[in-house]
C-alpha cells in the first residue's frame, strides 16, 4: 500500500491527489463488497414494517415466526448476513491503509490549503502558539481537545488572526461530519433507533477525527463522498426494486360463456 502510495506521488507530484488516486482505487476494489453490504441493508430496512406485522401476529409461536421471517427473506432475496460479512472482510483493508496515512509523515504538505501533515488540534495549537511553562513546542501526542479548546477560548484574537492555519482542516472535518450523518440517514430512514445513531457516529467521529493528520482526513472525506453517491443509486434501484410485483395476467381472461 505505501509503494502504491509513493508511486502515484510520482505520477501526480502531489500527494493530495495520489491519497485521491488511491482512495478511488481502493473504493473500486471493495466496489462488490460495498454493493452487496449496501443492497442487503437497504433491503432488510424495507422489510422491518413486514417483520413488525409477523413479531406482532406471531408473537406468541416463536418457531411459525421464525418459519415466515425466513420465507420473507427467501421472498425478496435477502440474506440476512450480508451487510455484515463483506465488512468484515473491508476492515483489514481500511485498517492498513489508514496505518500507512497516519505513519507516513507528508511533512510541510498541503492540499487545497489543508496541511497532510496537521490534524485540527495540532493546526489549532500552532495558529495560537501553544507552548508549555518552558516556552518549547507541546509534542503533537501530547495535545488534547481539552487543553487545546481552553487555551483556544483564551486568545481569540490569535485564534482568528492566523484562521488560515486551522479553517481548512476544520471545514474539511465538518464535511466529512456531514457526509456521514447523511449516509446514516440514508440508512436509518423509518427506523427511529437507527436514526439515534444517525446522530451519534456523526459527533463520536468527530471528536475522534480531531487529531487524525489531514492526509487521513482527505482519504476519508473522499471515501464519504463517494459513500454517499454509492448509496443513493442504490437507495434508488433498491426502492425500485421492492415495488415491483409480479403480474400473474396482463388481461382479465375471458368469460367462458363467451
Amino acid at each position: 500500500m505505501m509503494w502504491l502510495l509513493t508511486t502515484l506521488y510520482g505520477v501526480t507530484n502531489s500527494w493530495g491527489l495520489a491519497i485521491i488516486l488511491l482512495t478511488l482505487l481502493v473504493r473500486l476494489a471493495m466496489h462488490p463488497l460495498t454493493q452487496k453490504q449496501m443492497v442487503g441493508m437497504q433491503k432488510m430496512q424495507k422489510l422491518q414494517p413486514r417483520m413488525k406485522v409477523l413479531q406482532e401476529k406471531y408473537k406468541d409461536d416463536k418457531e411459525t415466526l421464525n418459519k415466515e421471517v425466513m420465507a420473507l427473506y427467501k421472498e425478496n432475496k435477502v440474506n440476512p448476513a450480508s451487510g455484515c460479512l463483506p465488512i468484515l472482510i473491508q476492515l483489514p483493508i481500511f485498517i492498513l491503509l489508514y496505518n500507512v496515512l497516519t505513519r507516513h509523515g507528508f511533512a510541510g504538505a498541503t492540499f487545497l490549503t489543508v496541511r497532510l501533515d496537521g490534524s485540527v488540534l495540532t493546526t489549532i495549537a500552532d495558529a495560537i502558539n501553544l507552548v508549555d511553562a518552558a516556552g518549547e513546542a507541546i509534542p503533537k501526542d501530547q495535545l488534547g481537545f481539552v487543553m487545546v479548546a481552553l487555551s483556544a477560548a483564551s486568545n481569540p484574537a490569535l485564534l482568528f488572526a492566523n484562521w488560515g492555519l486551522w479553517l481548512p482542516n476544520t471545514a474539511l472535518l465538518f464535511i466529512i461530519a456531514f457526509l456521514t450523518w447523511y449516509q446514516q440517514h440514508l440508512t436509518s430512514s423509518g427506523n427511529p433507533q437507527m436514526a439515534m445513531m444517525g446522530w451519534f457516529m456523526p459527533l463520536f467521529l468527530t471528536f475522534i477525527c480531531l487529531s487524525l493528520p489531514g492526509g487521513v482526513l482527505v482519504y476519508w472525506g473522499v471515501s464519504s463522498l463517494m459513500g454517499v453517491v454509492h448509496q443513493l443509486r442504490v437507495v434508488r434501484k433498491t426502492n425500485l426494486e421492492m415495488q415491483e410485483k409480479p403480474v400473474l395476467l396482463k388481461e382479465k381472461p375471458a368469460n367462458k360463456a363467451d
